[in-house]
Protein backbone atom coordinates (compact mmCIF):
# COMPACT_ATOMS: atom_id res chain seq x y z
CA UNK A 1 0.00 0.00 0.00
CA UNK A 2 1.09 3.58 -0.37
CA UNK A 3 -0.19 7.14 -0.34
CA UNK A 4 -2.15 7.20 -3.39
CA UNK A 5 -4.25 4.28 -1.44
CA UNK A 6 -5.98 7.00 0.87
CA UNK A 7 -9.43 7.24 -0.24
CA UNK A 8 -10.16 11.35 -1.39
CA UNK A 9 -13.22 11.19 1.22
CA UNK A 10 -10.96 9.96 3.86
CA UNK A 11 -10.53 13.23 6.79
CA UNK A 12 -7.53 15.79 6.55
CA UNK A 13 -7.30 17.42 10.16
CA UNK A 14 -7.39 20.69 9.61
CA UNK A 15 -5.23 23.43 11.88
CA UNK A 16 -5.86 26.79 11.71
CA UNK A 17 -2.90 28.69 10.17
CA UNK A 18 -3.07 31.85 12.43
CA UNK A 19 -4.45 31.94 16.13
CA UNK A 20 -4.93 35.44 17.56
CA UNK A 21 -3.01 36.73 20.63
CA UNK A 22 -0.63 39.80 21.35
CA UNK A 23 1.61 38.92 18.45
CA UNK A 24 0.65 36.83 15.34
CA UNK A 25 1.64 33.31 15.77
CA UNK A 26 1.75 30.25 12.67
CA UNK A 27 0.71 26.58 13.55
CA UNK A 28 3.22 25.08 11.92
CA UNK A 29 5.87 22.25 12.71
CA UNK A 30 9.51 21.46 11.71
CA UNK A 31 9.82 18.32 10.34
CA UNK A 32 13.04 17.30 8.24
CA UNK A 33 13.88 20.96 8.43
CA UNK A 34 10.89 22.08 6.35
CA UNK A 35 8.30 24.13 8.15
CA UNK A 36 4.92 22.04 8.07
CA UNK A 37 1.50 23.21 8.23
CA UNK A 38 -1.32 20.54 8.97
CA UNK A 39 -1.03 17.14 8.37
CA UNK A 40 1.49 15.45 5.84
CA UNK A 41 0.75 12.69 3.32
CA UNK A 42 2.30 10.43 5.73
CA UNK A 43 0.67 11.12 8.51
CA UNK A 44 -2.74 11.28 7.08
CA UNK A 45 -1.85 7.87 5.10
CA UNK A 46 -0.94 6.52 8.52
CA UNK A 47 -4.34 7.23 9.90
CA UNK A 48 -5.86 5.94 7.08
CA UNK A 49 -4.59 2.74 7.54
CA UNK A 50 -5.40 2.43 11.34
CA UNK A 51 -9.30 3.30 10.19
CA UNK A 52 -9.18 1.00 7.42
CA UNK A 53 -7.48 -2.18 9.64
CA UNK A 54 -10.15 -0.96 12.09
CA UNK A 55 -13.16 -1.25 10.33
CA UNK A 56 -11.63 -4.73 8.77
CA UNK A 57 -11.46 -5.88 12.11
CA UNK A 58 -14.87 -4.71 13.16
CA UNK A 59 -16.66 -6.51 10.42
CA UNK A 60 -16.53 -9.72 12.10
CA UNK A 61 -18.00 -7.76 15.04
CA UNK A 62 -20.83 -6.10 13.08
CA UNK A 63 -21.94 -9.04 11.65
CA UNK A 64 -22.14 -11.20 14.85
CA UNK A 65 -24.38 -8.25 16.01
CA UNK A 66 -26.28 -8.15 13.07
CA UNK A 67 -26.85 -12.26 13.47
CA UNK A 68 -27.55 -12.11 17.44
CA UNK A 69 -30.43 -9.29 16.48
CA UNK A 70 -31.64 -10.10 13.63
CA UNK A 71 -34.71 -7.28 14.37
CA UNK A 72 -31.94 -4.52 14.01
CA UNK A 73 -31.77 -3.26 10.91
CA UNK A 74 -28.11 -2.56 9.23
CA UNK A 75 -28.31 1.37 10.66
CA UNK A 76 -28.66 -0.02 13.99
CA UNK A 77 -26.06 -2.14 14.04
CA UNK A 78 -23.61 0.09 12.85
CA UNK A 79 -24.75 2.49 15.21
CA UNK A 80 -24.59 0.61 17.97
CA UNK A 81 -20.69 -0.48 16.76
CA UNK A 82 -20.24 3.19 16.84
CA UNK A 83 -21.22 4.17 20.14
CA UNK A 84 -18.60 1.17 21.20
CA UNK A 85 -15.72 2.32 19.19
CA UNK A 86 -16.41 6.20 20.44
CA UNK A 87 -16.29 5.48 24.25
CA UNK A 88 -12.71 3.37 23.36
CA UNK A 89 -11.47 6.74 21.86
CA UNK A 90 -9.07 5.42 19.32
CA UNK A 91 -10.18 7.53 16.66
CA UNK A 92 -11.52 11.15 16.01
CA UNK A 93 -14.68 12.41 15.43
CA UNK A 94 -14.13 12.93 11.58
CA UNK A 95 -12.33 9.06 11.31
CA UNK A 96 -14.97 7.93 13.16
CA UNK A 97 -17.60 8.82 10.28
CA UNK A 98 -16.05 7.65 7.51
CA UNK A 99 -14.95 4.13 9.43
CA UNK A 100 -18.84 3.67 9.98
CA UNK A 101 -19.11 4.37 6.41
CA UNK A 102 -16.63 2.42 5.36
CA UNK A 103 -18.10 -0.14 7.84
CA UNK A 104 -21.62 0.04 6.32
CA UNK A 105 -19.30 -0.42 2.83
CA UNK A 106 -18.14 -3.65 3.90
CA UNK A 107 -21.56 -5.14 5.30
CA UNK A 108 -23.06 -4.41 1.92
CA UNK A 109 -26.78 -3.81 1.69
Amino acid sequence: MNIQDVPEDFPRVVIPAVVTGAQPKICVREIDGRYVAGQTEEERYERWDICEDLAQQLLSVAQKDATGHPEHSTEETLRRVRISVERKGWVSEAELDWLIGRLGTLLGP
